[in-house]
């Protein structure tokens, strides 16, 4: 059939078929809108929260993340200036890519937010570039100034890592440093934690940063010195916690630290004790990290210590080379470690006789728990022949240990730990002597070899010297140590994963 104008006309069906299509379309049409609608609502729904909830949430986030969530909503653009929590702490990386729009971010948050929120938190990490810096430093020398800052920390990064640095580069950073520490002295003042890395300052430089930053609770010294040599002497009525890391400072001395309680040295370059220790009536965490060699003392708790008769926690690290502690006699050491009540000895090397670890036991009557990791780390260790030679290392030797009073008892260990355990004789005998002397022992944890990924890149030489782990991977293995052992049942060995 045809229509009025000669066309043939649709049956029934074609045009039920095209009603429906049709039909379809505009419900296609209107379920879109709805999902766009439902999309927007959602995308919206962040931006509807109050304003207190969207605040601690952007305050968990770094602060450049927060404002990019900000920028989306035209509701939440004003939240940045209300944070009372600022992160401005991007990678080690990151920083190079970012070192503007930190400066840029902490100027524009820092000037247009309300004097009457206080700034709970201030964390920046930025490089140590002149124009930057000097925004920074300005923007938090004025809100120093008129607003309330409850902490601030400045970590401050130098363009070169210290392994390309050469001595005239050491210096230019520390000149830099000290321009910016002159252009804003309140900002400085005003810090309760500061992170320094590769500067040579001169003599007086730091003594001046610390009689400055009177508020500080933290400082660390990344390759920082002033001068090889030079002797580093240290007084702040207010720091709890100093670092020094590869510092090549003849001597650290704490003068007058009343209030510290954690200190830490990596990597000394000192012929004598690299140490001096003078009021630090608080101090009770004490980690020391070395490599030995040959011109370095071997160094004596009993001298070192002499004036902390507080130390709780001890850390000695010996970076797989060979042992720089002395063991001593009980009466010498009894004085310095009777509070001590948590030991680590890290990357003690392969194959050392741990017995040489019983003298702490004997001196130190209040000890609850000893952790000992057992590695030959290669990532750390200086594996070259003729590096080792140029650097004068140590060769590698056991530590010689006898008992004072070889019945003496340990009443209050609780817990020995044991990374790197191999079920040698060496281990197998050092855990029945500490059981036998620890008679309330109830803990005994054994766990294999660290994992290092960067370890497994080695070179073939190094690979065919790795002895593979024999740590026991079955029940039935782990049951026949424990059964070798012979222990008392009030001792019960684990095996961790």
């Amino acid at each position: 059939m045809k229509n009025k104008n000669g066309r043939p006309r649709k049956s029934a069906l074609n045009q039920a078929a095209a009603g429906n299509k049709n039909g379809r379309s505009k419900r296609n049409l209107k379920a879109t809108r709805n999902e766009a609608a439902a999309s927007n609502a959602n995308e919206d729904r962040l931006s509807n929260l109050p304003n207190d909830l969207l605040l601690n949430i952007l305050e968990r986030v770094e602060t450049l993340d927060a404002i990019r969530t900000c920028i989306l909503s035209r509701q939440m653009l004003k939240l940045p200036t209300m944070l009372s929590r600022l992160y401005l702490t991007p990678s080690l990386k990151g920083v190079f890519r970012t070192n503007h729009a930190v400066a840029y971010v902490t100027d524009n948050i820092l000037s247009t937010r309300s004097p009457e929120v206080t700034i709970s938190e201030l964390k920046i990490r930025f490089l140590l570039l002149p124009n930057d810096s000097l925004i920074i430093g300005r923007s938090v020398a004025r809100a120093m100034a008129t607003q309330k800052v409850a902490a601030a920390e400045f970590e401050i990064v130098t363009k070169k890592r210290y392994s390309l640095c050469s001595s005239a580069d050491l210096l230019q950073f520390g000149k830099q440093f000290n321009d910016l520490f002159g252009a804003c002295p309140r900002a400085f003042a005003g810090l309760t934690s500061l992170w320094l890395q590769n500067m040579r300052f001169g003599e007086l430089d730091i003594p001046n940063i610390l009689s400055t930053c009177k508020l500080l609770e933290y400082l660390r010294l990344s390759h920082c010195d002033s001068g090889v040599h030079a002797v580093l002497q240290v007084e702040h009525d207010q720091l709890v916690e100093l670092e020094v890391d590869q510092g090549k400072f003849e001597r650290v001395e704490l003068i007058c630290l009343p209030k510290l309680q954690r200190m830490t040295y990596d990597n000394w370059f000192s012929s004598q004790d690299p140490l001096y220790f003078g009021f630090v009536p608080q101090l009770s965490k004490l980690s020391l990290i070395k490599t030995r060699i040959r011109s370095d003392k071997t160094l004596e708790l009993s001298q070192l210590l002499a004036n902390v008769p507080s130390i709780d926690y001890l850390r000695l690290d010996f970076r797989s080379e060979k042992i720089w502690i002395l063991p001593e006699c009980p009466k010498l050491l009894k004085p310095v470690l009777n509070k001590l009540q948590h030991v680590n000895l890290d990357h003690l090397p392969e194959g050392c006789d741990l017995a040489w670890t019983m003298f702490i036991l004997e001196a130190a009557p209040s000890l609850k728990e000893l952790c000992i990791t057992v590695w030959d780390h290669w990532c750390i260790m200086i594996t070259n022949k003729e590096l080792r030679k140029k650097y004068c290392f140590c060769e590698k030797a056991d530590v010689k240990w006898k008992p004072y009073a070889p019945d003496f008892k340990h009443k209050n260990l609780a817990k020995l730990t044991i990374y790197g355990f191999q079920p040698d004789d060496n281990f197998m005998r050092y855990i029945r002597c500490v059981a036998e002397h620890a008679v309330n022992i109830t803990e005994i944890s054994l766990y294999d070899r660290k994992v290092c990924g960067r370890c497994g890149d080695l070179d073939p030489e190094i690979k065919d010297s790795v002895c593979p782990s024999r740590y026991p991977p079955t029940a039935e293995e782990r049951k026949q140590i424990t059964e070798e052992l012979g222990l008392s049942s009030v001792a019960v060995v684990h095996f961790r994963s």
